[in-house]
């Protein structure tokens, strides 16, 4: 079986430092899941987890139990995602106790999600809460760091190169400069090399040809992309673009902050409008498949693009395991978004109202494309 499939993985369900201080005393993402309300008739909401409830990912059972359900479900591994601010780390502790315990055994990567920490949650400057600045130094010792990681058993390799993510490429300053200098420190600590992505969300700034020129071995087509969205609109859509286009800036940000609209988009038509898209066959570009998204529990302005048909996201997934059959044998290889982004309604963990189905899709999927 060479065809694989990774899950990105939010780290955010357990207190800290940062969060009581910016948030309240004892907030993780749960508290917004838990607090979610319906924006109209039918709408779901909130997702309320199943199996493992509102879990605290210090507690070791509960990782373990995430893995082993994932293995039962087909799922070769989850890409964490991972904060550092010029050596300043958020939402390490889960990772930590990964290395430290050498539990659960489970295969793992890394994806640098590296946005300024916002209170709009989607690295906008509108209220930073923490900065990204970049630097050749910070660059060494990132990179220092990252090999330690690198060096574990369970480290997700690509023709035995660690695989390593970088959500927004198009922020980093001399990027192809830092890309070289983690090729090298890499190779000088005993890795063959890196293989290094660069995510492609509609948000970054660079074509996908852009970031395969700054040296990344290869693309990850991070969904949901607002630039894939159907081209068919509500009339409610039309009204919401057309207030974004003649409003000032500051006025439409404080509408989306302090007045409830949303945009909803029809899962089918997004997949539909995507599975018939021509492939890259120039250079290597990741599919990323995603179960529903909503994220009413973050946002007073969201994004819904509800599904509550696994038939759909499996047929999504059947083509883009197909999209990877002609690579590398190493490289066959399909993301999910997400394991665990609750606040985003976008998770392959079973809730009370799907339970197992979406890990049920991915499971059939990946065996009949095997």
């Amino acid at each position: 079986m060479s065809k694989k499939i990774i899950s990105f993985y939010l780290p955010q369900y357990h207190p800290t430092e940062e969060n009581n201080k910016w948030w309240g005393n004892g907030f993780t993402e749960w508290t917004n899941v838990s607090s979610a309300k319906p924006q109209y008739n039918g709408h779901y909401q909130p997702h309320i987890p199943a199996d493992m409830g509102f879990y605290d990912l210090r507690v070791g059972e509960t990782k373990q139990q995430q893995a082993d359900l994932a293995k039962e479900y087909g799922i070769e591994g989850f890409c964490y995602y991972h904060y550092w601010f010029n050596g300043k780390r958020i939402l390490n502790r889960p990772l930590d106790d990964i290395l430290k315990t050498k539990e659960p055994n489970f295969p793992f990567a890394l994806c640098w999600a590296n946005e300024n920490w916002t209170r709009a949650w989607d690295g906008q400057d509108r209220e930073v809460l923490m900065q990204q600045n970049y630097s050749t130094e910070d660059n060494k010792e990132h990179i220092d760091f990252l090999c330690s990681i690198f060096s574990d058993k369970r480290y997700i390799k690509i023709n035995d190169k660690p695989l390593l993510l970088i959500y927004r490429p198009d922020n980093i300053p001399n990027i192809s400069e830092m890309i070289k200098l983690w090729r090298r420190t890499a190779q000088s600590k005993g890795f063959t090399d890196l293989y290094i992505c660069g995510a492609q969300s509609g948000l970054v700034q660079f074509t996908d040809e852009e970031i395969i020129s700054l040296g990344f071995d290869a693309v990850v087509d991070f969904q949901p992309n607002r630039d894939d969205f159907p081209t068919s609109k509500s009339s409610k859509n039309i009204l919401q673009e057309s207030l974004r286009s003649l409003l000032p800036n500051t006025i439409y940000q404080w509408l989306k902050t302090n007045v409830t609209t949303y945009k909803k988009i029809d899962y089918k038509d997004f997949v539909e409008q995507k599975i018939q898209k021509k492939w890259s066959d120039t250079f290597t570009k990741y599919p990323v498949v995603f179960p529903s998204w909503d994220n009413t529990a973050r946002r007073a302005s969201p994004t819904i693009i509800e599904n509550h048909d696994a038939s759909i996201y499996k047929k999504w997934l059947q083509k883009s395991l197909n999209n990877v059959e002609n690579y590398e044998k190493h490289e066959q290889i399909v993301f999910v978004n997400a394991w665990n982004e609750w606040a985003e309604g976008c998770h392959l963990e079973p809730d009370k109202k799907h339970g197992h189905i979406f890990l049920e899709a991915t499971k059939e999927a990946l065996d009949e494309s095997n």
